[in-house]
C-alpha cells in the first residue's frame, strides 16, 4: 500500500515509519489519531540469529553537581564490543523511556539491528534517568518525572550543571569497566522533550566531548529560558555539532493555560523546533529534521529512530577494500568475527 506522508523533510523517508507503542510526555494521556499512524518497523524489532546485546542495570549514579540526588542508569553492551577497541557512546535522557521491550523507542533492539548489519558503528548506550532526592520516586514509564523528582531543573536550565553531571561524573563510571573513544565524533546524546533540549545544552555546552544529538519533540520553549537558543545559536561561534530534530505539527501550541487561552509564541514547541532549524541552518551545522503530524507523543520518534541513527553514524569509519571482504559481512559477535586474511 503506498502511504503519502504528510510531512516536509529534508530527505525522502521510507514508508516504515508509518510502521511505535504509546508512551507520552506531557500533553494529552491518550493516544491521538494523528500519532497512530506511526507504528515500529521491523528495525525496531528482536529478530532471531541477530547477535543481542546485554543490558546491565538498574545502576545507581549520586551526584555532587545535583547534591543529595540519585538516579538509575542502564547499559546496553553490544554483542560485537571489544575491549580491545574503543566503543562509541551514545547516552539518552529518561533513559526508563529509551530502554524498555515495551516502549515506542527500544533502542536495544534497534542497536542490535543496525550494528549487525554495519549501519551504525559498534556502541555502548547508556540510558539515565533524571536524578531524585531520597524523598522522591525514581521516573516511570507513567511519569517522567517533571513533578515528582529533579527533571525539570536538570534538563530544562541552559546552563553547564548537568553538562558537568554527565562528563565529570557519568563518563568515570563509565570508563572503569568499558574502553570508550575519547573522539567527540564518536558520542552522541539524545533525548525527548525535555530530554531533548538537555541533549543539545549537554553538546552545546561540552563540544570538546560531544559532537551529536538527537532530539524528538524538543522543548525548546520557555520552561527554564530554552526558547532563546534559537538566537543564541545566531550570536555565536558555529560549534562542531550534528544534529537531527523530529517534531509534530499537532505539538503543544502555545495555548497556555489561563483564563483567556491566549496563544504565547515563546511556548509553541513546533514554532520553536522550525526556529532551531532555521538558525542552525543560517550558521552552517550539519542538521536534519523531520516534521510530522503527531503531538507531543513520542510514536513518530519511535517509528523513524532507525533512519535518524542511520544519519546521524552515517559517516563513521568502514574500510572499503576491494581484496578484503570482512567490513561488507554481517558483523557477529566478537568471537565469531572472521579471522585476518593470511599476508
Amino acid at each position: 500500500m503506498k502511504v503519502n506522508i504528510l510531512f516536509r523533510a529534508r530527505r525522502s523517508w521510507p514508508a516504515a515509519f508509518l510502521l511505535g507503542a504509546s508512551l507520552w510526555v506531557g500533553g494529552s494521556s491518550q493516544a491521538a489519531p494523528t500519532d497512530d499512524v506511526y507504528l515500529l518497523g521491523p528495525d525496531s524489532r528482536p529478530h532471531e540469529n541477530i547477535p543481542k546485546g546485554k543490558v546491565i542495570g538498574p545502576l545507581t549514579l549520586p551526584s555532587n553537581v545535583f547534591t543529595n540526588t540519585t538516579r538509575h542508569y542502564w547499559i546496553y553492551v553490544p554483542a560485537q564490543y571489544d575491549s580491545a577497541k574503543p566503543a562509541c557512546l551514545m547516552i539518552f535522557q529518561d533513559g526508563q523511556a529509551f530502554v524498555g521491550p515495551a516502549g515506542d523507542y527500544q533502542i536495544p533492539n534497534v542497536f542490535d539491528n543496525l550494528i549487525y548489519r554495519r549501519e551504525m558503528p559498534v556502541t555502548i548506550g547508556v540510558f539515565i534517568n533524571p536524578g531524585h532526592t531520597p524523598e522522591q520516586p525514581e521516573s516511570t514509564t507513567t511519569n517522567w518525572g517533571d513533578s515528582i523528582n529533579n527533571r525539570a531543573t536538570e534538563y530544562n536550565e541552559l546552563n553547564d550543571r548537568y553538562a558537568r553531571l554527565i562528563v565529570d561524573e557519568l563518563l568515570p563510571a563509565l570508563e572503569k569497566d568499558y574502553t570508550l573513544s575519547k573522539n567527540p565524533d564518536d558520542r552522541a546524546m539524545a533525548g525527548a522533550s525535555s530530554g531533548a533540549i538537555c541533549a543539545f545544552t549537554v553538546a552545546w555546552q561540552r563540544p570538546d566531548q560531544f559532537h551529536k544529538v538527537i532530539s524528538t519533540i524538543g522543548s525548546f520553549t520557555n520552561i527554564r529560558g530554552g526558547h532563546i537558543y534559537p538566537e543564541l545559536i545566531r550570536q555565536s561561534e558555529r560549534k562542531p555539532l550534528r544534529i537531527f530534530l523530529q517534531d509534530g505539527l499537532n505539538d503543544n501550541r502555545g495555548r497556555r493555560r489561563n483564563p483567556t487561552n491566549q496563544y504565547d509564541p515563546k511556548w509553541d514547541w513546533h514554532a520553536q523546533n522550525i526556529k532551531m532549524v532555521a538558525a542552525l541552518t543560517e550558521k552552517g551545522y550539519d542538521v536534519n529534521y523531520c516534521w510530522g503530524i503527531g503531538t507531543h507523543s513520542n510514536k513518530q520518534g519511535g517509528a523513524m529512530m532507525p533512519e535518524m541513527l542511520r544519519w546521524l553514524w552515517r559517516d563513521y569509519p568502514r574500510p572499503d577494500d576491494p581484496l578484503d571482504d570482512r567490513s561488507r559481512k554481517l558483523f557477529g559477535t566478537v568471537e565469531n568475527a572472521p579471522p585476518a586474511p593470511a599476508n
